[in-house]
């Protein structure tokens, strides 16, 4: 795999998106923390789905890599360094260093499982008795974004795994007994047009969030959207640098909403709240619960505060419940939603 850096493009700014606030809160939050496995967005094509998140890695912090390694290992966290470059560290080699921007991986439909989770070489584990990955979209998504366009076209294992490794941050590869894995440290993305077809519930469970955008029905904010996206094709450079400062200023309170998440506290009585909104909604087991919490908590980071209230529990719930709520049969979920 190679370790050169694409040839950069300009990006329709994230921060210039006309509306759709539920759409960029949900993928804010899941910069801020990653554990919230992931956010699914469901929606009509032409609704900035793409867009924004294609936009969002410009306005996350460059972050520091191995050079060289393929699996994007910090050189400053042997938590997140892989199994060879992790034993490079243990011998005291001074590892090299570059910085560089945050990467958003796409997942082609067709990905097969070895594509996505990447492989051992076995003809040098039996040749030399070392045991090497080859590795795949997984270890280039580490520490960065990983997009799934038409999630729901997917192969259902592929997505299983997908999300596995999301929620554990390590990726296993097995094979003819061999086991190998590696940091896998991600956030996940997943966009869909359900007039294509449904995600099947235990899927759908597995995303943290999922938020459903529709086309804008105010008429000032939709000619805003033609005049915005016609400047931008126009002059993409000219467009991006009016709407620099705004995007500097998103950016720094990115970095410091991430910053401030660990110190983020919230009290019984907001875990009593987050349980009975689940209760309330008859939502099956745990993971609404855990996952409203982590939202909640990031919600109040990215507010400002070291706090979580009530506000920000249901700011979570909008996010975290609508894709849980027990349905009837064929009953589409972009009507459960909260406003």
């Amino acid at each position: 795999m190679s370790n050169t850096e694409p040839v950069h493009k300009t990006l329709y700014p994230f921060v210039a998106i006309v509306g759709q606030e539920a759409l960029k809160k949900s993928l804010i939050l899941n910069v801020i923390n990653p554990g919230l496995s992931g956010v699914l967005i469901r929606g009509e094509k032409g609704t900035a789905k793409s867009t924004a998140v294609r936009a969002l890695a410009e306005l996350l912090p460059e972050i520091d890599v191995v050079d060289g390694d393929p699996f994007q290992s910090d050189p400053h966290d042997p938590r997140a360094m892989a199994p060879e470059v992790y034993a490079r560290y243990q011998a005291g080699e001074t590892l090299p260093v570059r910085r560089r921007k945050i990467r958003v991986v796409e997942l082609p439909v067709s990905a097969t499982e070895d594509r996505v989770i990447g492989t051992i070489n076995l003809e040098t584990a039996l040749k030399e008795g070392r045991r090497t990955i080859e590795p795949g979209l997984l270890a280039a998504a580490h520490r960065g974004i990983l997009y799934m366009d038409e999630v729901n076209l997917l192969d259902d294992h592929v997505v299983d795994v997908l999300l596995d490794s999301a929620a554990m941050g390590v990726n296993t590869i097995e094979r003819e007994g061999v086991s190998l894995s590696h940091p896998a440290r991600f956030t996940l993305i997943g966009t869909m047009n359900p007039e294509e077809g449904e995600l099947r519930p235990q899927l759908l469970d597995r995303f943290g969030l999922c938020v459903h955008v529709e086309g804008l029905n105010d008429p000032a904010q939709r000619v805003e959207v033609v005049k915005r996206r016609a400047a931008f094709e126009d002059d993409p450079e000219a467009f991006a640098a009016r709407w620099a400062d705004e995007t500097e200023k998103m950016r720094t309170a990115i970095a410091a909403a991430i910053a401030r998440y660990p110190r983020v506290q919230a009290d019984d009585a907001i875990l009593y709240a987050i349980a009975e909104r689940s209760l309330k909604l008859g939502v099956d087991g745990h993971r609404s619960d855990i996952i409203m919490l982590k939202a909640a908590k990031a919600l109040a980071a990215w507010e400002g505060r070291e706090q979580v209230t009530e506000q920000d529990v249901d700011g979570a719930a909008a996010l975290a419940l609508a894709h849980r709520i027990r349905r009837k049969p064929f009953e589409d979920i972009s009507g459960s939603t909260f406003s």
